[in-house]
Formats: structure tokens, C-alpha cells, sequence
């Protein structure tokens, strides 16, 4: 029997037992006559005591063990002197009677502690050794209760489980896709799928009704802390349902989620319209952990005489509380933080207003103190508040404001990782013009219906008609992070043909890309509409690891989409391109 406990469960009502542990050595200590070994596995570690006194030879043995040998050890349970308040298992510790070394180990590369001296790229290459630490561990396994609990709340509503295929066919909406050539259709290739959207939809004019799937996605894009090139969705779609009864499932789940992973209650999550959060937040997904409000200030700020704000499309500014004590260099610093290429501010205007009810700004020139009090009444700002405001065209000036007021969010320590803010924020465009393709996008993609209400002045409207649609959208957000985003969907070959027409398909190209579906809706397709989770980001997140998704992926990529440790991507054999028909010169 390798051991009869795990390290992680023997406390003082133990003592006087005969155990049998096995694990890793985390670390030795020789002390002359006696040698203590600390004995990790999965749940824990154990203290091993070896007394020299007892036996030599195995004490001697002890002291040979290196950092990870796998060993096993019998002994009896008694308590330890110096307790560990630190450790579950710190009230006792094993005296040892027997040993084996079950396998021995190279010195690791880097210490297997949380404090470990290993860079990341080190411990991506040797990621079978990182994910021995204690945190990561503790990472995939809240990742693995989550997914466990998400399955149970899903069955007990009916909903059923359905594998959807890996290998499909490419589409040119979204993100690039991965391609995997056929050697058996030579010159064609499958798409590994940024999600199962199209089956799943064809499930429910399967008639499946409730359909789930924890399920992996691929996207071909630029990479960054919360992005990974395969990543995983709770995917789900339902038949027969409104908005409202989609909102209310999933926000079941999320609690559900939240009481039995964290024993965290919620109230009811609040709904925000699209055109509020970026009136009022700047971007589709606002952190409500603080406040700070966008206030609009044409009314207050412009015909002064300030070219920068005159001949501007918006002046929008904040009100940071209590931060009128930032010092002359803070407050330059944060200017030089605007003017990054990541932001691209111009610039950037501040009102300090002081506890003796005077003003000081950077616009003192041509703004007088009543001028700057009427600011601070629109700000409903307080002595010992800051004023930033910044001005631009409508949508960059919001976005560029945005970007600071998360900054000020950080600065003055209100986006507090223990606290937890979801909402819903609904009725989102249908579509979006861009001009550089001089074409329209999906804002979410091309399946999405538009509002009832929208339906005929989407079949019968003008080009600006179409730019003011709103779709039954929704997207939950939790502390300023897109963690769910689903709609109603089209379900009207007619309906569906028009949007394609919007999106600049031609028919022959809806057909050829789609026609499987808009064949599909000609055989009773239910209405219908789901969700899809970002299932890494929710881990880190509710883990109070918000943009560190690396960290609840047992095996991830770098920011350069490679797989360090197995050393992928790679070329392969020159024979199997052949097969594939692909071509020999290709250049990288």
C-alpha cells in the first residue's frame, strides 16, 4: 500500500497511528541527530521526522533525498513540539520507521514554491513542474468545481449535453480561423471552430430544446493576458424563449456558481442599457466596483474662449474622490498616461478642488473660480475631489476617458478583487458600419435578430435606418469583464437572407458559406437564442485573478501562441506535406 492518508488530512486526533504517506519532497532539514522532511502531495503537506538515535541508517538515507524525490514512508502520528499555525497539518508530524525512494528526481530548474524563483517563460517550458505549486493547483481545481457545478445547475434544468464537431467548415466573419488541411479532399481544408454557433442552433430545429456543452473554441488572433488561442465556453442555447426568460436562466447559473464555489450571495443583477454604459462609462462592459460617472460638459465648458474645447466634439470629463492631494508630479504623470500610444490623448484638463472651497486648474486662464465652481456642481464634486476631463470626438474622448478612469479605479484601490459587481447590459446595436471596408459588421455575429419592433424597419429601411438597429443582445459583465455574451436569434430564412444582404454577402456567398442553416429554417425552426461563457476568464475572475486566464489552463500558450514545453507549433515531415498537397516553398 503506497499510503493509507494524504498529506493534507492528518490533525492531532490522530496521534499514536500508524500511517503510510507517499508524495514529493518539498524540502529537508538535518539537524545533527535528526532530520525533518517536508512531504508534499496534492492536499498538503506533512512534516517527516527521521531520528538518527531511533535508526542510523534510515536517517541516513533521509539525508540523501533531494527536492522532488517521490518516496514513500510509514510511521506513527505524535505532536509536534513547534507547532506551524500556517500549515492544516501543523500540529503534528510523523516519526518515520520505514522508507522507500520510489523515484528520484533532477534538481528542478526552479523552486516548486509559491515564492518560486522561476520566470514565466521558464516555468511555461516546464509546466508538469509548475502546476506542483500550490497555487496553480488550487487554480485548475476550483476550474474543474466550477465546471462540475455549472453541469449540475444545467441538467437539473433539462438541459442536455451534445458534442458539436471540431472540424468544420471555414467562415469569413470574426476572428481568422485555424486551418487544418484534408488529405483525403486534397486542396480542402476543415476550420477548428471560434464556437459550435451554427450547431447548436440547428439543435434546436433538431428540436432539442435545451442544449449545453462546456466546450473548446479556437481563434487565429493577436494574443494577450486574458486571450488564448484555444480557449473554453459554457455554450448553451434554449427554444421557445424570450430575452428576459435567457437573462433569468443564466443569471441563476452565475449565482448558483458563486453561492456553492465562493458562498457568495447576490441580489438581483442590474440592467444597463448599451447607449447608457457608453454614455456613461465609456465602454460596453463598465466596472461598477466605484463610481466616477462620465459627466458631459459642452453645456459648462465650451464658447469660453478655450480652443481646445470650442472646436471639439465632446468635453467629458470625472470626478475622482479625495484625490485633489495628488502632488504636481502625480498629476503630471498622469497626463504623460493619456498621451501613451495605447490611449492617444492629446491632453488632459484638472480641477483640484479644495477643502477651502477654492478652485485650482490647468485651465485657470480662461476659466474663472464661479466657471470652475458651476463645473464642480455638474460633477457633484466635494472639497478634496479631483476634475478630469478630457475632449475629442465623441466616440475616441469617451474611450480614451474610459481607459482612465480604470486607472484611477487602480490608483485609488476601488476595484477591490473580493468584491464583485455583475450586471446585464442589453439591446445592443444589430450592426456596425465601418468605414475603412465602407461595409457593415455584426456587432455580435451574423445570427443575431433584431428587436421585434426592428424587424420591418430592418427589412424595408435606409442605409442610416440600419446603423441605429438594436438587437436582442445581452452580455453579462462582471467587474468590468465580458464574461457572457449570447441574443435571440433569427430564425426566418428571410430575415437571416436580409442580414446576410447587410453584411455585404453576395447570395451566392451566403449560400455557399451558410446555406446549410438558411436551408435548415425552412423546416420549422422554433424561435430561439442562448449564451456562451467565457469559461477561463470566469475562473480568474471569480478567483480573484481577473486577466491572468493563463493560470486556469492546465497546459497554455504564450503570448506568441506557442506551446513552450512541447515545442508548438513546429514544422512537420516534409512527406506528410505532400500528402496534403500543400506546397513545399512556402515562406513564413
Amino acid at each position: 500500500m503506497y499510503r493509507t492518508h494524504n498529506c493534507g488530512e492528518l490533525r492531532l486526533e490522530n496521534a499514536g497511528k500508524e500511517v503510510t504517506l507517499s508524495g514529493w519532497v518539498q524540502k529537508k532539514r538535518d539537524f545533527g541527530g535528526m532530520t525533518f522532511i517536508d512531504l508534499r502531495d496534492r492536499y498538503g503537506i506533512t512534516q517527516l521526522v527521521f531520528n538518527m538515535d531511533d535508526n542510523a541508517n534510515l536517517c541516513e538515507n533521509a539525508r540523501k533525498l533531494g527536492r522532488e524525490f517521490v518516496i514513500t514512508a510509514k510511521g506513527k502520528v505524535r505532536e509536534r513540539s513547534n507547532k506551524n499555525p500556517n500549515m492544516p497539518t501543523g500540529n503534528v508530524e510523523i516519526e518515520i520507521t520505514s522508507m522507500n525512494v520510489l523515484n528520484k528526481s533532477e534538481t528542478p530548474p526552479f523552486t516548486i514554491e509559491e515564492e518560486t524563483d522561476g520566470g514565466e517563460d521558464l516555468r511555461m517550458a516546464y509546466r508538469y513542474l509548475d502546476l506542483r505549486r500550490d497555487s496553480l493547483q488550487k487554480n485548475i481545481i476550483f476550474r474543474s468545481n466550477l465546471a462540475i457545478e455549472a453541469r449540475k445547475y444545467l441538467a437539473e434544468l433539462d438541459f442536455i449535453e451534445v458534442e458539436t464537431p471540431c472540424l468544420i467548415k471555414s467562415t469569413p466573419e470574426g476572428a481568422r480561423d485555424f486551418v487544418v488541411p484534408s488529405r483525403m479532399n486534397k486542396g480542402q481544408f476543415y476550420a477548428l471552430p471560434q464556437s459550435p454557433q451554427t450547431f447548436k442552433q440547428l439543435l434546436m430545429v433538431a428540436g432539442f430544446d435545451k442544449y449545453f456543452q462546456i466546450v473548446k473554441c479556437f481563434r487565429d488572433e493577436d494574443l494577450r493576458a486574458d486571450r488564448q488561442p484555444e480557449f473554453t465556453q459554457i455554450d448553451c442555447e434554449m427554444s421557445f424563449v424570450t430575452q428576459e426568460q435567457i437573462l433569468n436562466t443564466f443569471e441563476g447559473l452565475t449565482k448558483h456558481l458563486f453561492k456553492t464555489v465562493l458562498n457568495i450571495e447576490f441580489q438581483d443583477f442590474p440592467r444597463m442599457f448599451y447607449d447608457d454604459a457608453m454614455r456613461l462609462y465609456g465602454n460596453d462592459k463598465p466596472d461598477l466596483r466605484f463610481g466616477m460617472e462620465f459627466v458631459e460638459m459642452n453645456d459648462v465648458a465650451k464658447d469660453k474662449g478655450f480652443v481646445v474645447f470650442d472646436k471639439t466634439e465632446l468635453v467629458v470629463g470625472v470626478c475622482a474622490p479625495g484625490a485633489a492631494s495628488f502632488t504636481r508630479k502625480e498629476l503630471d504623470k498622469l497626463v504623460k498616461w493619456v498621451q501613451r500610444p495605447q490611449i492617444g490623448a492629446k491632453g488632459l484638463v484638472y480641477v483640484k478642488c479644495n477643502e477651502d472651497g477654492s478652485f485650482k486648474s490647468t485651465v485657470d486662464k480662461f476659466f474663472d473660480q464661479d466657471m470652475l465652481k458651476a463645473w464642480a456642481e455638474k460633477f457633484d464634486a466635494k472639497p478634496g475631489d479631483l476634475l478630469l476631463v478630457m475632449a475629442g470626438e465623441t466616440d475616441k474622448a469617451r474611450k480614451q476617458l474610459s481607459e482612465l478612469r480604470l486607472h484611477m479605479g487602480d490608483l485609488l484601490g476601488l476595484r477591490k478583487k473580493e468584491d464583485f459587481k455583475p450586471l446585464w447590459v442589453i439591446d445592443f446595436p444589430l450592426l456596425e458600419w465601418d468605414e475603412e471596408s465602407n461595409r457593415f459588421h455584426a456587432m455580435h455575429h451574423p445570427f443575431t435578430s433584431p428587436k421585434k419592433e426592428e424587424i420591418g424597419r430592418m427589412l424595408n429601411g435606409d442605409h442610416e435606418t440600419m446603423k441605429s438597429l438594436k438587437a436582442d443582445a445581452y452580455d453579462l459583465v462582471i467587474n468590468g469583464n465580458e464574461i457572457g455574451g449570447g441574443s435571440i436569434r433569427i430564425h426566418d430564412r428571410e430575415l437571416q437572407s436580409k442580414n446576410f444582404d447587410l453584411l455585404g454577402f453576395t447570395k451566392e456567398e451566403a449560400q455557399a458559406q451558410f446555406g446549410f442553416l438558411m436551408g435548415a429554417f425552412e423546416y420549422g425552426a422554433p424561435p430561439h437564442g442562448g449564451i456562451a461563457f467565457g469559461f477561463d476568464r470566469l475562473c480568474s475572475v471569480m478567483a480573484g485573478e481577473e486577466g491572468r486566464i493563463r493560470d486556469f489552463i492546465a497546459f497554455p500558450k504564450n503570448n506568441q501562441g506557442r506551446d513552450i514545453m512541447i515545442d508548438a507549433p513546429s514544422p512537420i515531415d516534409p512527406d506528410q506535406l505532400v500528402e496534403l498537397s500543400l506546397d513545399l516553398n512556402i515562406r513564413g
